[in-house]
């Protein structure tokens, strides 16, 4: 995941033209990180040297990416951050049954990125809602691999290192909070659905996206659907759809999007993000391109000598002190 998640970080820094090293905070959504610790945004972090940052992982099922955007904005609003770095990224293949024809075929790997930044300009994050359910719990969970069932050869046996869904049920609950946020940000953010420009619901079945986008009265060719080209990539469906969008030409400054997701937690949210930033047309400058490569370099570099002195470390005898 961290590889996905620094490749998806690296994009989106050069779109918004800040450098790594301009980074306060970085947040990344993830059910599937490469280690129970460090956490999978530290790699990150490490990654591409932004080395002023502080770092988390969250995870809030497929809804990590609205938890997170959230998140952030609270830490810009609150004036103690300028620049953070938010992800969502996800390594479903690696926690499904390939055997598990239930399953399988709806999980694909992907990441996506968006950097948030003070600005006095208009817009941004106009509502939110964020729920959750823990009596659903078992409806959508990898059972082993925590400290409850930690993995052992039985454990492996049983095949319970395995991600498992109860699919009707998660559906059911799925179209009801899609429906229930949707509504819920609507209002607080005093808008009617008419108002809303694009709908980006959680990629998880065209026939829950439909039936949610009917209830809701969505007007006929707002909502961005992209299950054929990636599949449920989980945390990482909303950014990755809104990348489609905005390189579509979706996405004009004043742009109001509507946003839903739900999944394990079980946890769902909503959300109303006005646009409010014309994306660059044009490709960045070559030596501000060539600047950032050669950062990234210094970033990898920077990554080995440091694995390299710990190993030299680790052989050199202990001095007595």
């Amino acid at each position: 995941s961290a590889d996905m998640a620094s490749r998806a970080a690296r994009a989106a820094l050069e779109i918004a033209d800040v450098h790594p090293k301009q980074l306060n905070l970085i947040i990344v959504a993830t059910n599937t990180p490469d280690h129970i610790f460090p956490a999978t945004a530290c790699l990150v972090q490490h990654a591409l040297g932004a080395r002023a940052a502080g770092t988390f992982d969250l995870a809030a099922g497929c809804s990590g990416f609205l938890y997170a955007l959230v998140s952030a904005v609270q830490f810009i609003k609150s004036g103690a951050y300028r620049n953070i770095l938010v992800i969502g990224v996800e390594t479903t293949s690696r926690v499904v049954n390939w055997n598990d024809k239930t399953i399988c075929p709806y999980f694909g790997d992907g990441a996506g990125a968006v950097v948030l930044t003070a600005s006095e300009q208009p817009g941004g994050l106009l509502s939110f809602a964020l729920h959750a359910d823990g009596s659903g719990g078992d409806w959508l969970i990898l059972p082993a691999g925590g400290t409850r069932l930690p993995l052992s050869q039985q454990v492996l046996d049983e095949g319970l290192q395995y991600g498992r869904m109860d699919g009707k049920a998660v559906f059911r609950y799925g179209v009801r909070e899609s429906i229930r946020n949707a509504q819920t940000v609507l209002r607080d953010a005093k808008l009617k659905i008419d108002d809303v420009d694009i709908f980006i619901p959680h990629q998880t079945n065209i026939s829950l996206i439909t039936q949610v986008a009917e209830k809701l009265r969505v007007p006929p060719g707002r909502t961005i659907v992209n299950l054929a080209q990636y599949a449920n990539i989980s945390s990482a469906a909303l950014p990755v759809t809104l990348c489609d969008a905005i390189q579509a030409g979706r996405v004009k400054p004043g742009a109001k999007i509507l946003f839903t997701a739900y999944g394990a937690g079980l946890a769902s949210a909503g959300m109303v993000w006005q646009w409010s930033k014309e994306m660059p047309q044009k490709k960045m400058a070559f030596l501000k391109r060539f600047g950032h490569a050669l950062w990234d370099a210094q970033a990898a570099f920077r990554a080995r000598l440091f694995q390299l002195e710990h190993r030299v470390d680790a052989l050199l005898p202990d001095e007595d002190l």
